[in-house]
């Protein structure tokens, strides 16, 4: 039997036009960007739900700069990102994990936005039906201008907002404005994303750590005793492993139930492997608006001032706790030599 439906349901629109009106300031045009990439996201959905049926399965014959296997929902996700970004009339450059190099928006459709984003983050799932996503950062240059292409990259310091969509039992829209973490579930009945997840926080410690283990033999010995302690009943409960191998599913989680996520740099990798700008930053953002933290291993990732566009990086990230005992232990080792 059907649920009742609710007669008065936030939906995502709705809840960033009652945003809007409390900035006495604000003029439409980042509810504008955001509403463009709703539809993407919502058209991502429905192609993933079908993927199977109408072949999208399979690669697409080619490969991305990263160089890695595209595969034929990779090349859909990111086309209705550019598109959809261009057409909204809000962004002057656009950064993908797709393309090789920065994409500037033609003059007459420029807005004061840049925006990096992962299209189809763990496309590498695809096949084998496990949860895969988008992560995306909007930022703004802080005079208000229109960025230009030959300008040094923006920071995390200049995120304005933040988000990733989740693609699994349901798909689900994960935003920040710099007012906290929501959640919003896709009603594929009415086609609307609604508020289901008000002002997420991240627990202060949990009981899960995420890292590809199959690394083992690569990690520096702070990485080595850090997980090592938390299999180990004499320093404590121990920890759960959780390794999906999508990132947006594993941040996710790690939002949800506490814990930490952790990418490191490793020796065939040794400045780490997920890349900065649409990767590492997003989420960075989200969880520091979670109430939790997010690091390298040196500083805190919203304090790294990129150098190219697809900058790659260690990252810690989850639980302030979780966080602040393995950088502690990084710390030890850098001390000793």
């Amino acid at each position: 039997m059907d649920a009742p439906m609710n007669s008065n349901s936030i939906s995502l629109t709705r809840f960033f036009l009652a945003e809007q009106k409390k900035a006495p300031k604000a003029t439409g045009e980042l509810t504008q960007l955001l509403a463009s990439i709703q539809t993407a996201v919502k058209t991502i959905s429905s192609a993933v739900r079908r993927a199977g049926i109408i072949q999208l399965f399979g690669t697409a014959g080619n490969t991305n700069v990263q160089g890695e296997e595209v595969k034929k929902l990779d090349v859909l996700a990111n086309e209705l990102f550019i598109n959809l970004l261009k057409s909204s009339y809000t962004v002057a450059i656009l950064i993908s994990e797709e393309n090789e190099t920065v994409i500037e928006v033609e003059t007459e459709q420029q807005g004061k936005y840049v925006v990096a984003f992962d299209p189809l983050d763990g496309s590498s799932n695809i096949d084998c039906l496990v949860s895969i996503g988008s992560i995306f950062a909007i930022f703004k240059k802080s005079d208000n201008s229109i960025p230009k292409i030959n300008e040094p990259l923006l920071s995390g310091h200049n995120v304005v907002a933040a988000g990733y969509a989740l693609y699994g039992s349901a798909t689900m829209m994960v935003l920040s404005t710099g007012n906290g973490v929501h959640g919003f579930m896709l009603d594929p009945t009415i086609g609307e994303f609604i508020l289901t997840d008000y002002n997420m926080k991240i627990p202060s410690k949990g009981n899960i750590y995420s890292i590809n283990e199959g690394y083992t033999h690569q990690w520096d010995g702070a990485i080595l005793e850090y997980v090592q302690n938390k299999k180990d009943p004499s320093k404590g409960k121990p920890y759960n492993a959780r390794y999906v191998g999508s990132m947006v599913a594993d941040v996710h989680r790690t939002i949800k139930y506490g814990g930490i996520f952790v990418y490191p740099a490793t020796t065939s990798s040794p400045r780490g492997k997920l890349r900065l700008l649409y990767e590492c930053i997003p989420m960075a953002y989200i969880v520091s608006q979670a109430g939790g933290s997010a690091s390298n291993g040196k500083i805190p990732i919203l304090d790294i001032q990129p150098s190219n566009i697809h900058e790659r990086s260690p990252i810690f990230l989850g639980s302030t706790d979780d966080v602040n005992e393995i950088l502690d232990i990084i710390k030890k080792h850098e001390k000793k030599g």
